[in-house]
């Protein structure tokens, strides 16, 4: 397994609505992140279509979901062809549609490689007004390459549940990627401090890409970064890009960094001698916890599925 990866992420200023341009673009970055050696390259949350929806209209009428793609799908195999020619990996945000259920679209970031399309996450947990158009989704996403696993999740998911971050760095994830769409109207606390809690607590490197400036009406931060475990004992560092609230930050723009994997440290999930082989992680307990908490009526299971 490498230890040694270099990483794209754009903060991206995605023309709400038109798919065809930002698709274009995209291209153009990922040629030029390869053309640069980079191994991955990371865009925003709805990077493909922009963000922002119209409350006012019928989901049937709403930009995502008149948008909405399969995958694989026609964009997801135009950028499938590029990281195969370009031997890169590629993870963009996008309105998918169920492909057994069309009135079914998901918050999803597609992830294409090497080999072509490696496959989609659909965001677990939804915000508002995502509920408008979007399905939650059920499950974590891995994928595997020759840095070893890598984790993905989307914005909520990272800043207000961290158990998924843990669970891939649990499960051997030494980067968890973050698409994310983090406006203004978030406010200022939000990102950058749970970001860097994240990489404090877990010990994994993050790479995030936002959208940048106005979308249809929200103004998004920018603040792409790649953030990972300091030589500073419980420090973040930023290797690259700045912090979401930096004035930098909203400008359409790549970031690139070479990061070393082996720096992110595995010991709170590694056996310790001192307690006799067990790990400081407590799974064991955290699944007692979860299951009386499923007991509460307030987590009866049709709040918790999904819908």
């Amino acid at each position: 397994m490498k230890d040694v990866i270099k990483v794209s992420t754009v903060a991206f200023n995605a023309k709400w609505g038109e798919k065809e341009r930002n698709l274009n673009r995209m291209a153009g970055y990922i040629e030029t992140a390869a053309s640069e050696g980079s191994n991955i390259i990371i865009f925003p949350e709805m990077g493909l279509t922009g963000y922002d929806d119209e409350e006012d209209k019928p989901k049937p009428e709403k930009m995502q979901y008149k948008l909405a793609e399969t995958v694989p799908g026609k964009s997801s195999e135009v950028i499938a062809e590029l990281t195969k020619k370009l031997g890169i990996y590629a993870v963009f945000g996008l309105p998918e549609r169920d492909p057994d259920d069309e009135s079914k679209i998901y918050n999803a970031a597609c992830v294409c490689g090497p080999d072509g399309i490696v496959g989609s996450y659909h965001k677990i947990h939804l915000p508002y007004p995502e509920p408008h158009w979007a399905s939650r989704g059920t499950a974590p996403f891995i994928f595997d390459t020759e840095w070893g696993p890598i984790g993905l999740g989307i914005c909520y998911d990272t800043y207000s549940f961290p158990e998924l971050m843990r669970y891939y760095a649990a499960k051997g994830c030494r980067l968890y990627i973050n698409c994310t769409a983090l406006a203004k109207c978030h406010g200022i606390a939000m990102g950058s401090a749970t970001l860097e809690a994240g990489c404090i607590t877990n010990q994994i490197y993050i790479v995030s890409s936002n959208l940048a400036g106005k979308d249809l009406y929200n103004v998004f931060w920018g603040g792409s970064n790649i953030i990972g475990p300091s030589t500073n004992v419980w420090e973040a560092e930023y290797f690259a890009g700045y912090p979401f609230t930096d004035p930098r930050a909203i400008q359409n723009k790549m970031y690139t960094a070479v990061i070393d994997l082996a720096l992110a440290s595995r010991e709170i999930f590694e056996p310790n001698e001192l307690i006799n082989g067990a790990t400081d992680f407590r799974p064991d307990i955290y699944k007692e916890l979860m299951e009386d908490l499923l007991k509460d009526p307030k987590f009866r299971k049709k709040e918790c599925g999904s819908n």
